[in-house]
Parts: structure tokens; sequence; C-alpha cells
């Protein structure tokens, strides 16, 4: 016996989770490496690349195994259905690095613009004051993304705005993910 609703939230949780982790440890390893200058992506082909890389796949694979969960505890197709996208996307771009374009580019685009939508869409499923901060977090998402294809990057460099592109996504996906753990024994869709 399980609930849906747990396992999906903390499959989220871990996955977020771990993966910020996974970009900060490798960070720290890389030499030289500037959160401002350097793409997140720039990971995945230096010297932390195995840690970057498992970390990015990981995170994709708990999130699409989250979305059989939440599919069967909110039955909504569309929103299973972006976060399946978003979630296989940061799978295709722990294989596909930035040295496979521009394969990597249109994942990482795909990934950054379905991410702030499944964020802005979660609203249904939460309570205020959390749903509010989905749709900010979605938002913010959205709008960097805006920027950084304009080339527009506000003093904080390419890296810095892709930074504000991916972790409002990625706080999304731990706050829902908690959010769902904590509500999970509210609702009866224990399978």
């Amino acid at each position: 016996m399980y609930d849906s609703r747990k396992m999906a939230g903390l499959l989220l949780f871990v996955g977020g989770a771990q993966f910020i982790l996974g970009i900060i440890i490798s960070e720290a390893l890389y030499s030289g490496y500037s959160a401002s200058q350097n793409y997140i992506s720039d990971l995945g082909v230096g010297p932390p690349a195995l840690i970057y890389n498992s970390s990015l796949f990981l995170l994709g694979v708990l999130g699409l195994a989250g979305t059989i969960f939440i599919q069967q505890a909110l039955k909504s197709r569309i929103f299973t259905a972006l976060l399946a996208l978003v979630t296989i996307g940061a799978v295709g771009i722990s294989i596909f690095t930035e040295n496979f374009e521009p394969i990597h580019t249109i994942l990482s685009l795909t990934v950054f613009a379905l991410g702030g939508l499944s964020a802005i869409m979660s609203y249904r499923f939460e309570q205020p004051p959390l749903s509010y901060v989905s749709v900010v977090l979605g938002a913010v998402t959205l709008l960097a993304l805006v920027l950084g294809v304009s080339g527009i990057n506000l003093g904080l460099g390419a890296g810095g705005v892709e930074r504000v592109i991916v972790y409002p996504t990625l706080l999304w996906m731990i706050g829902f993910g908690a959010y769902l753990i904590g509500e999970s024994g509210n609702h009866s869709d224990n399978k």
C-alpha cells in the first residue's frame, strides 16, 4: 500500500534537492568556473561531468517516476504531460551535453519553458500561499528565459541569468514535492 501523493512528492523533492546539491558540488570541483559567466551545462562537459550529468539524469528519472504517481493522485493529463516532458528533457540534457548542438539547446529551452509552465499550472493543486509562490516562481523562470534568449543579462552574466531560469523551477519542484508529502494524509487516493 502506498499513497500516490506522498510518493510523487518524495520523488520530486529528492530529485530537485539532489540536483541542487549536484550543481553546488560540481561548481566547487571545477577550478575557474564562474556562476556568472559559465552556463550550468558547462558542468556537464568539464572536470565534474560525471557528477553533474549523473545528478541531472537522476533528477529526470526521479521526476518521471513522480509523474506516474502525480497522474494517479491529481488525474490531470495536461499537468502530468508537461511535467513528464520536463523530466524526460532533463534526462536528454544529461545525455546530449552541450557538445551535441543543436539538440542540447532545443532540449534546454524546452525544459526551461515547460518547467516554468508546470510551476504556474500547479496552482490548481495547491492551497495559498504556496499556489501564489508557485505562480511567481514559474513567472520568474519564464521572464528570465525571455531575457536570456534576448541576450539581456541585467549584469548577471549569461550564467547568472540561466540560474534565474533554472533555480525557481527547482525550488518549485522541491516545494511542490514537500506540499504533496504533507497533503497526502488529507486525501483518499491510497492504492
